[in-house]
């Protein structure tokens, strides 16, 4: 993990923890503290829980830290021990959410039903109602208090403060009712006067608003979790050790240790420490677990190699040229980190309005408060009314609308093959008109396929497969594989094969029932003299890999290896392209072959050659060009892209990377579920911003009835039940989204 990293002589950055953040106002609220001390900038991030910050070299990290302290939050400098930390406070949030829905259930059937139907009351109901909600209220709603307090100190307020003043001045009028009176006749609230005591239990209002609370900050913690463990799993793939030459042997030092224009040796089965040129040594290296290509690189003297990526055969001998933070990993480490830091999240929607809602609607409930009083109404009446505002306009159902739409919505997707991993990826995809597609793994299958037989005059295709998956059953190669596949899936048997030799970056010979067999490369065929079928061209123009078999000197013919593309390619980008999306194939693998899966697949454009860390820029290019851009990959390589994109798409079979870095995860291998993701999230949307329409509306036609004395508390309570009812109802909805069958339009 980043500590503190230096920058200049003068300016250092330090990257910190920080906790306690409950809404975007309260990130904006560190970044001011600490962008007042003198020669420090900070940005502060709430989604990731980071603060980075550029500080003078001589400023010590203890003074930021303190004066985050005193600003009311927590902050460290960040280290290995941070994901257990996370993980300490998710754990906590759902042993709260789990008691206060088990005392909550019961408390809510007791305190409406009894006060409602006094015939069904026992004696000291309200003691055990009052019993039950001990608990809930200052337990598990404690985290509530806790940031009402910090914002009190701070002259603030935010959602958790309408939350814990509501969810209190209910416990407490309802603890003085029970103490004080609730026995006499209920009050009027326009329909007839309420039962007897009617007007003394309400704690359903407490429980239910800080149990449904506390669900949403866990499932906000849990999707914030999860984001952050893509830069723990790219700091998982660098190497920690490495293998340098000094003073005549192999010396194996930390990483930190290695310097540019260092020698180090990497073995069989080992990964590259850092960026570098092979010095000596031929090897064959498996480059997908960082570029999602398919074919293993065949590499000698003079080859660039990647940190990384996983020396597959023999020892090479590597002179570094790029390490630490310049390094390909460490850059798409850090386009992940910049990406995620500039999310958004549907939930500040909500945080910028009680930014404004919360104060209006507790300077409300004073006014009310002192009007009854100075109109003559007795205390309790005043006070009765008071609270009234206060339950009314507690958000619970602003605290359901997204997780319920989300719940649900994840749900359906689940159905579809579609994971939703966050309100990110529904609010970027109300205006994506643009969908990049990776090659390797997403559009095509990544596996390496005999597509086409060419024997050689004289020779049968049976002949020809006989001879190649013989040969080539002695090699490892990605290739090699292919051919053996398709001989075995078409010949009862294969021969042994003697004097096997493997030529790196050619081919192989092997003598296969006494003939001399080569199978490899036009340049393999041209060194030996050998001639080259015509096919040969005409088999590399369309994107495929040639590979070419002689006998005893001869060519017998070709074999057309290719990486096939899915079946469902091509109607997926007509659905996408009907749905009105421009359609980009983005790639590393060379011009060729990417203008050949263009074409059977019907993209608009294609962008090939292009290097894993430069995948992102390409993403940023079509964005700053005003597109809305979805990105579809399954690689390493893919996820800085995936993290810049307005919405990311990992299929799941991709890398673990690849995964942690989308918003959506795409369970089924059919890449027909791309566009119905992209409506689905449209569509979930759409329901959680019409919840959030109908919260506010409704606290805004409410709260007048409750100022005028025309609903006591527990009518309030009882219609905000229903407000969060109408919001869970709406949610629902979702759950008959027709992937295959819709096709809505973006607005």
């Amino acid at each position: 993990m980043t500590t503190a990293t230096p920058v200049t002589g003068d300016v250092r950055t330090v990257d910190l923890a920080v906790t306690g953040m409950t809404c975007a106002a309260c990130s904006a609220r560190v970044e001011r503290t600490l962008n007042k001390l003198d020669g420090v900038r900070a940005s502060v991030n709430y989604a990731t829980e980071r603060a980075t910050v550029q500080i003078p070299a001589a400023l010590g990290d203890d003074v930021l830290v303190e004066r985050i302290r005193k600003a009311g939050y927590g902050a460290h400098v960040r280290g290995e021990d941070d994901e257990d930390l996370t993980l300490k406070r998710v754990r906590d949030l759902r042993r709260r959410l789990i008691v206060a829905a088990v005392l909550a259930v019961p408390l809510c059937d007791l305190s409406i039903t009894l006060a409602l139907v006094p015939s069904l009351r026992f004696p000291g109901w309200q003691w055990l109602c009052l019993a039950l909600a001990v608990p809930v209220v200052f337990w598990a709603a404690l985290p509530f208090h806790r940031a009402t307090l910090r914002n009190l100190r701070h002259r603030s307020s935010s959602m958790d403060t309408l939350v814990s003043l509501g969810v209190l001045a209910s416990f407490f009028w309802s603890a003085w009712a029970t103490l004080f009176g609730g026995h006499e006749p209920g009050y009027w609230v326009g329909f007839g006067p309420t039962a007897a005591g009617a007007d003394a239990i309400y704690l359903d209002v407490a429980a239910g608003v800080t149990t449904f609370l506390l669900a949403g900050r866990y499932f906000e913690s849990r999707s914030r979790r999860n984001a952050a463990g893509l830069l723990a799993a790219l700091d998982a793939l660098a190497v920690k050790d490495v293998r340098v030459l000094r003073d005549g042997g192999e010396l194996m030092v930390p990483i930190g240790e290695l310097a540019v224009g260092d020698r180090f040796v990497v073995k069989p089965g080992e990964v590259f420490a850092a960026d570098g040129v092979v010095e000596s040594g031929q090897s064959t290296v498996d480059v997908s677990a960082v570029t999602g290509e398919p074919v293993p690189a065949e590499v000698g003297a003079g080859d660039r190699v990647i940190g990384a990526s996983l020396n597959r055969e023999g020892r090479l001998v590597v002179r570094a040229t790029a390490v630490g933070t310049h390094t390909q990993l460490a850059q798409m480490t850090a386009l992940a980190e910049q990406a995620q830091a500039r999310k958004a999240s549907v939930q500040r929607l909500v945080d910028r309005i009680c930014a404004v809602f919360v104060p209006v609607v507790l300077v409300l409930a004073l006014l009310t408060l002192a009007g009854w009083l100075l109109t003559g109404h007795p205390a309790r009446d005043a006070f009765t009314a008071a609270v009234s505002v206060l339950i009314i306009a507690c958000p619970c159902a602003l605290g359901l609308a997204t997780p319920t739409a989300l719940m649900a919505g994840v749900g359906r997707g689940a159905q579809l093959g579609i994971l939703i991993k966050g309100p990110d990826a529904l609010e970027a995809s109300r205006t994506v008109d643009t969908v990049v597609l990776d090659k390797t793994g997403t559009v095509t299958t990544g596996r390496m396929t005999v597509t086409a037989c060419h024997p050689a005059p004289g020779r049968s295709r049976g002949d020809l497969l006989w001879f190649a998956g013989a040969a080539e059953s002695g090699s490892e190669h990605a290739i090699a594989t292919a051919v053996v596949t398709a001989a075995r899936a078409e010949l009862p048997g294969l021969p042994e094969i003697r004097e096997f030799t493997a030529l790196p970056g050619l081919g192989a010979e092997a003598t296969v029932d006494g003939h001399v067999v080569l199978v490899g490369s036009p340049r393999l065929f041209a060194e030996r003299g050998i001639a080259i079928p015509d096919q040969a061209d005409d088999v590399q123009a369309t994107g495929a890999v040639p590979v070419l078999v002689a006998v005893e000197g001869q060519a017998a013919g070709l074999l057309e290896v290719r990486d096939t593309v899915k079946p469902s390619a091509a109607a997926a980008v007509a659905a996408l392209r009907e749905h009105g999306m421009r359609t980009v194939l983005l790639t590393g693998d060379h011009e060729v072959a990417a203008r050949a899966v263009a074409a059977e697949i019907g993209v608009d454009e294609v962008r090939a050659g292009v290097l894993p860390a430069d995948k992102a820029r390409v993403i940023e290019e079509l964005r700053a060009t005003g597109a809305r851009v979805a990105m579809v990959g399954d690689g390493i390589n893919d996820g800085p892209a995936l993290a810049t994109a307005d919405l990311g798409m990992a299929m799941a079979r991709g890398s673990d990377i690849a995964l942690r870095s989308a918003d959506l995860v795409l369970v089924r291998d059919d890449l027909r579920v791309v566009p119905d993701a992209i409506r689905l999230a449209d569509r979930t949307l759409r329901i959680i911003r019409g919840n959030l329409a109908w919260a506010f509306g409704y606290n805004i036609a409410a709260l007048p009835l409750a100022a005028f004395g025309l609903l006591n508390p527990l009518i309030a309570g009882a219609a905000m039940s229903l407000s969060s009812v109408l919001v869970v109802s709406n949610s629902l909805r979702l759950r008959s989204f027709d992937g295959s069958g819709e096709k809505e339009k973006h607005d």
